[in-house]
């Protein structure tokens, strides 16, 4: 297998994956990273993954304001082409936003060695975020047919159907390459919401974006990446600093 790509499945039931032999590596970036330099960065690290050369990593970055149209976007979905940078990217799923306030982990990792499951290994992603979100007392859930996770808003009053309001925090979507994962996760820290307006985010209508402080809580970047670190390695393994970590 060479490429693989997918957005987040809503039936997986495997278990997660078995922790590597060796520590990831873990980065933070500071300031703003562009995307392309960020899809270039991850496409050589994985490659050098694949040949033994380098330790797995999640990398933590911001980007500028930015749409991203993944595999399955549809050009209907992009509702204010002008507003923002547009990036096609090869990654599963439809149209993302990434801005300030947003973290996004890129998670290159070799299944190869974790179990060749991507089912697997895309709940083990679902998992991560869910427990990250229970570390600040939110209730992270999945749902069949809408990609990414999502927080109730018993608060708010329901959509014109009756359906309860349900607003989405976090996004997923990877691709493999020779069985190393990149691309990954996005979680709501303090970004404009009103910046999601430009597209339906991962072509879901009806229900909101929300993020960690616009549901109240005094988060800051830094409390969100602690709690990333300690989650990730409760289902993944151990993690140690990466020597490039700025």
């Amino acid at each position: 297998m060479d490429d693989h790509q997918t957005a987040l499945p809503q039936d997986a039931t495997a278990s997660a994956t078995a922790p590597g032999p060796a520590p990831v590596a873990w980065d933070i970036t500071e300031g703003l990273t562009g995307y392309e330099d960020a899809v270039a960065r991850m496409e050589q690290r994985a490659a050098e993954i694949a040949e033994g050369r380098a330790l797995e990593l999640v990398w933590l970055v911001e980007h500028p304001p930015l749409y991203t149209a993944g595999t399955s976007a549809r050009d209907e979905d992009l509702t204010q082409p002008d507003r923002f940078p547009v990036h096609i990217s090869k990654r599963g799923g439809q149209y993302t936003y990434h801005g300030p306030g947003q973290r996004v982990a890129y998670v290159m990792l070799d299944l190869n060695r974790r179990g060749r499951d991507i089912r697997a290994f895309v709940e083990a992603l679902e998992g991560w975020v869910i427990d990250t979100l229970a570390e600040f007392n939110l209730r992270g859930e999945i749902r069949q047919g809408r990609v990414g996770v999502w927080i109730a808003r018993p608060d708010l009053p329901p959509l014109p159907d009756g359906t309860p309001r349900e607003d989405k925090i976090a996004a997923i979507g990877i691709r493999l390459r020779k069985w190393v994962s990149f691309h990954g996760i996005s979680i709501n820290v303090e970004p404009d919401l009103d910046h999601f307006g430009g597209i339906v985010p991962c072509g879901i209508s009806g229900h909101g974006v929300t993020s960690l402080v616009d549901l109240g809580l005094p988060v800051t970047m830094g409390d969100l990446d602690a709690a990333l670190r300690r989650s990730f390695e409760a289902r993944f393994g151990a993690t140690k600093d990466a020597p490039e970590t700025a």
